[in-house]
């Protein structure tokens, strides 16, 4: 079957076949961390759906809404070439009433951490994420393990909103050496790229470790070489479902989370560590 492109609820309705329908939510600019996730919702569902929609709620008045990579054309043969049934591209106009008031508030964990770099992010994520799951109407939605917080904000989410879907949690996909592919690397210049390459081995080195302050310490050690290039955001160890940052003398999973600018790009990278005994 040709992929359908749907812009509004009746054309999803439309497109809509049986059995199990899996959503794999995108801002476009598609690269093969995405395919991944693309291929993750064929091998659960019958009809895969991938949305393109640059959404203007969870980007800061000073953030890079405006020059996000916007990759239409390709992004559709990506879809095509990974066996998607239907991209969702609706308009912000279609998405956003211009007299909407009512939206979600993502509390206390959508405050910390990079919730505290970027105010407001997760507000305006939790809400489009919820208007998509109220569109599609899916079964299963795929995200990448790459935003963990993202990732832990919307299972939070669909359990206090009793939401009736799977949260599939897909693994980060890495260049191979190392660097988490991201839309953004392609704002990296090739020295750029080669400073942004501290992060990876940053959290390497810091799972090699056992307790947590030696977690941290080796962690930063290599952020701090490579500064002043890499301006370093925040270096966390936190509870991969709270994102609360976890004691010198915790013992279990937790989540090695950073966040730098390399030149005027913002790149975030993370790796499950095991803590303790």
């Amino acid at each position: 079957m040709d992929l359908i492109v749907a812009r509004d609820r009746a054309d999803l309705r439309k497109a809509r076949g049986d059995g199990p329908v899996a959503l794999v939510p995108t801002m476009g600019a598609l690269h093969e961390g995405h395919r991944s996730l693309i291929r993750d919702a064929r091998a659960r569902a019958a009809q895969v759906v991938v949305s393109i929609f640059v959404n203007p709620l969870q980007f800061g008045p000073h953030e890079d809404f405006s020059r996000y990579p916007r990759t239409f054309d390709a992004d559709l043969a990506v879809c095509a070439a990974e066996g998607a049934d239907v991209v969702f591209a609706p308009s912000a106009e279609d998405m956003y009433a211009p007299d909407r008031q009512v939206s979600l508030r993502s509390g206390e964990m959508g405050r910390i951490v990079e919730g505290a770099a970027r105010p407001g992010h997760f507000d305006g994520m939790l809400t489009v994420v919820l208007k998509l799951f109220n569109l599609v109407q899916p079964d299963l939605a795929v995200f990448g393990q790459k935003d963990a917080q993202q990732l832990a904000m919307i299972r939070r989410m669909v359990a206090d909103l009793d939401l009736d879907i799977e949260i599939i949690g897909a693994p980060t996909v890495r260049e191979p050496d190392g660097l988490a592919l991201s839309s953004r690397n392609r704002y990296l210049s090739a020295a750029d790229r080669q400073v942004a390459l501290a992060l990876s081995r940053a959290l390497a080195a810091g799972a090699a470790q056992g307790a947590a302050p030696k977690i941290l310490g080796a962690a930063r050690s290599v952020l701090d070489a490579a500064a002043p290039a890499l301006d370093l955001d925040y270096l966390v160890l936190v509870d991969p479902s709270t994102f609360a940052e976890v004691g010198e003398s915790y013992s279990g999973a937790a989540v090695l989370a950073v966040a730098a600018r390399v030149g005027a790009t913002r790149l975030i990278d993370n790796v499950v560590v095991s803590v303790g005994g």
